[in-house]
């Protein structure tokens, strides 16, 4: 089976002829992975699940908004970059880490909120996607469109707690800034449903190890309201396409609202934070990517003890299908190479007999 057939058998509730995996790497274990494996291409190599991210293009002639002004009053530290949302990032000296800088964490009024420049795409290309998207199909390989995130974009906007404070009290600029991001996302779903793609990648993380990082009345209303007229905007387009949703941490308690809301893959579904033994039992029909944790098993534990965790997770949460394994998170540089070799091991020896 084709990467795409097996995808289709997973969602719908079938065991497909060997599991979908896959797994992504930081930029130190990344090159020494390539050194082991002896290739750049560790998709192929290990045989992971890689969809393809068909997104629209910038017109010819798109000026980006220059963000510079933002951070006018200050040096920033060499090495830092700035994101397409004008977020500085700051090196933190230690791997990969780097540091969030808000443009707007100095902002004193709704008009710096409102006047600040987040492309909706609205213009942007998308003649290309249909092709991309039957080139994905001819060599057997699900099309998805990654939208990315509201909520996270815009506290890395506004800053964190400055964010978090205007939900309280000022919601007017909290608002104001998700429905600059939410018409964005909007398009660009809309442009891969258009398309044709199969499944539509969002999400935002918002729960912490134990719980929400607000209460869920607040979540309705600042991002599931958002989120819900994408996901039934695009569904008017394409009926069938599948929407992963990713959030980290403890969302047991809107597990049911994302999924009577559209959503179909639940990621990553930490080990670490929320039983993926019993949201499989509570929500039969709900597929999971990820429930491989990446605080615990990867890093810490033996091989072995990778192969005996993967078994177990297709054994209680992946017996009927519904399952894309995957560690619930990019690993990190203290994950031991040997680890990555047993979950790879054990994923291909799933579903076989």
């Amino acid at each position: 089976m084709t990467q795409l057939e097996r995808f289709q058998a997973t969602v719908s509730g079938q065991r497909p002829e060997g599991i979908l995996y896959t797994a992504g790497f930081t930029p130190d274990l990344h090159r020494r992975l390539v050194e082991h494996a002896g290739t750049e291409d560790l998709g192929g190599h290990y045989g992971f699940f890689y969809p393809a991210n068909v997104l629209p293009r910038q017109p010819d002639g798109y000026q980006a908004p220059d963000y510079a002004s933002y951070y006018a009053d200050e040096e920033l530290p060499e090495g830092t970059t700035i994101t397409s949302d004008g977020v500085a990032m700051i090196p933190a000296g230690f791997y990969h880490f780097e540091r969030h800088h808000s443009p707007l964490r100095n902002a004193r009024s709704f008009d710096e909120i409102e006047s600040y420049p987040v492309s909706d795409r609205a213009d942007w290309t998308t003649d290309h996607m249909a092709d991309e998207v039957a080139l994905a199909h001819r060599n057997g390989r699900v099309a998805h469109s990654s939208i990315g995130h509201m909520y996270e974009t815009a506290w890395q906007i506004r800053g964190y707690e400055p964010f978090l404070m205007d939900m309280i009290e000022r919601p007017e600029w909290s608002h104001c800034m998700l429905e600059k991001l939410f018409a964005r996302n909007l398009n660009v779903a809309r442009a891969g449903a258009a398309a044709g793609v199969d499944m539509l990648s969002c999400g935002d993380d918002v729960a912490n190890q134990n719980a929400m990082m607000f209460s869920v009345p607040m979540w309705r209303e600042f991002m599931l309201s958002r989120w819900s007229k994408v996901w039934a905007a695009i569904r008017e387009i394409k009926p069938d396409i599948q929407i992963f949703y990713h959030s980290d941490g403890n969302i047991w308690q809107i597990v049911g609202e994302l999924a009577a809301a559209g959503v179909t893959i639940l990621n990553p579904v930490q080990p670490e934070c929320m039983d993926p033994a019993k949201v499989r039992r509570k929500y039969p029909d709900l597929n999971m990517q990820g429930a491989i944790g990446t605080q615990s098993t990867m890093p810490w534990g033996t091989p072995d003890e990778v192969r005996r965790v993967v078994a177990q997770r297709v054994e209680t949460c992946g017996a009927a299908g519904r399952l894309v394994l995957a560690p619930t998170h990019v690993l990190e540089p203290e994950v031991p190479i040997a680890n990555i070799e047993a979950y790879v091991e054990a994923a291909r020896e799933a579903y076989v007999a």
